[in-house]
């Protein structure tokens, strides 16, 4: 009979001018798993931060096998066996895997420097039992981003804590490490480890959770079994109404090429890359973790400059070997990672909305302000970005809203060809459906789109062709009509 490890009563927190929580109360118990479930702003991050030390309740308590406890901060959360794995990923890119798991916990010699060979033994042994097939060695920079995750996962195992908190875990992981996610996490469960589970998969939540609690706008909706909610129940619990359909795709007009690409290659990378877009299409670009999906997307931006092909736009061949040259012509482009490569975390959300616009308001060396600002405000009632104040920092934002100032960012220059990187990566399922519908309705102004995207489901329902890549090459390309799942996947794994 599991047993309460955790307990959070009536737990409020006000920042200036916004109630985060009002009155949240959970009950976490030992060998089971509880997902927590709202809409990007609902308050998710801010529980777990305060479970977690790194933010102070305004008002209730926290109480651990029984005793209330304040924590001075995330340090002290773990060392009473509280371990939280972010959603952005907290990484040293410059470090080791090793180092970067047991960073300040380093095996020592007798003369207190760094035992290499056993913290080397003692990754290996962790990464074993994790399924996870990396050297201790490598360099986290080297790494892609799912490989990223699969190491913050297995940092915040190595605690041996009896809570774990995970905020969006399988974000950037294939379904393959989905699978060996969730084999670990039936083993913690087995062990007694009372684990909340963040996510905005239904299908995860269905597959892992023994119980779901709902935020909405800070408040506790629902708290049951898993086994008593279905899908739409759920979604209707987190927006607080019946949501439209997820994936709103409309019918096009399709016009004449946008972009031509012939024989692109990226030495070790991409090879002889051959694809057409036209105006009004959205072309999908599937295939599995380190098939070239964004490096593909990089190139055609100009952010790693093809070393052989051709790029013709409207019709005209072009050189494209700097994001200056792609945005001059017409080319946005949304990064997977907005932490890393996409955000400007020192600037506010106005800031990071105008940065790339500026040339295009600026006339005889001054700066439109007023006219800039005024379209930036537009742009963030248009994409309901829930904001108190443009002049806050972008950090200060949800996941959901720090991806909707990246997506104000690219449409405020008026692109032709719109690239989008995992764009609904982190995001809520209503967020999901805005930038789905965001998506048909630029497609029917003629933009046209290129979708990167690792959820089958999405790329299916939003493409209009799918473009699949295995190891830097094109391994083929699917009209709608015929395009299902199995055939992506086959092609994908060519």
């Amino acid at each position: 009979m599991s047993h309460g490890v955790l307990e959070v009563d009536c737990l409020s927190k006000d920042f200036p001018g916004l109630r985060a929580l009002d009155h949240v109360s959970l009950r976490l118990r030992s060998g089971t798993v509880h997902a927590l479930m709202g809409e990007n702003g609902a308050g998710k991050s801010t529980l777990m931060r305060i479970i977690a030390g790194d933010l102070k309740p305004t008002s209730g308590q926290v109480r651990l096998r029984g005793r209330a406890c304040e924590f001075s901060g995330p340090r002290a959360a773990l060392l009473a066996g509280i371990a939280m794995i972010h959603q952005e990923l907290n990484l040293v890119p410059g470090m080791t895997v090793a180092e970067n798991i047991w960073i300040g916990r380093e095996p020592r010699t007798r003369l207190g420097l760094i035992n290499h060979r056993e913290l080397h033994r003692r990754t290996s042994s962790l990464l074993e039992q994790l399924a996870i097939e990396l050297d201790p060695g490598v360099r986290l920079g080297d790494l892609g981003i799912a490989q990223q995750q699969m190491i913050e996962i297995a940092r915040a195992a190595s605690w041996d804590s009896d809570v774990l908190l995970m905020d969006e875990p399988t974000s950037s992981l294939t379904d393959r490490e989905v699978c060996h996610l969730f084999a670990l996490i039936r083993q913690l469960k087995g062990r007694g480890k009372a684990i909340v589970y963040i996510t905005h998969k239904m299908s995860e939540v269905f597959e892992i959770a023994d119980e779901i609690s709902i935020l909405r706008d800070g408040r506790q909706v629902a708290t049951a079994a898993a086994d008593k909610f279905v899908p739409s129940q759920l979604v209707a619990l987190m927006v607080g109404r019946e949501l439209e359909q997820l994936f709103p795709k409309t019918a096009a007009p399709i016009g004449a090429t946008a972009l031509a690409v012939h024989g692109l290659s990226l030495a070790g990378v991409l090879s002889e890359i051959c694809f057409e877009l036209r105006r009004g299409e959205t072309l999908g670009v599937a295939g599995l973790v380190g098939a070239g999906r964004t490096n593909l997307a990089e190139t055609l931006f100009g952010l790693t400059p093809a070393t052989a092909g051709q790029i013709h736009i409207d019709g005209r061949e072009v050189v494209i070997d700097s994001p200056q040259r792609a945005i001059g012509h017409g080319i946005a482009f949304l990064t997977e990672d907005r932490k890393r490569t996409g955000l400007f975390p020192a600037l506010s959300v106005l800031e990071n909305i105008q940065i790339a616009s500026l040339p295009r308001f600026t006339h005889h060396g001054f700066v439109h302000e007023r006219a800039l600002s005024s379209d930036c405000r537009q742009l963030c009632e248009t994409l309901h970005i829930k904001v108190r104040d443009l002049d806050d920092v972008v950090m200060e934002l949800s996941g959901g809203n720090q991806q909707k100032v990246l997506i104000a960012r690219w449409l405020l220059t008026h692109p032709r060809i719109l690239i989008l990187d995992e764009p609904t990566r982190g995001v809520d399922v209503a967020a999901k459906a805005e930038i789905h519908r965001l998506m048909s309705q630029l497609a029917s102004r003629g933009v046209a789109v290129i979708l990167i995207s690792s959820e089958l489901p999405e790329v299916l329902a939003m493409s209009d062709r799918i473009l699949v890549m295995h190891q830097g090459r094109v391994s083929g390309v699917l009209e709608r009509a015929e395009a299902t799942q199995e055939k992506v996947l086959e092609l994908a794994a060519l």
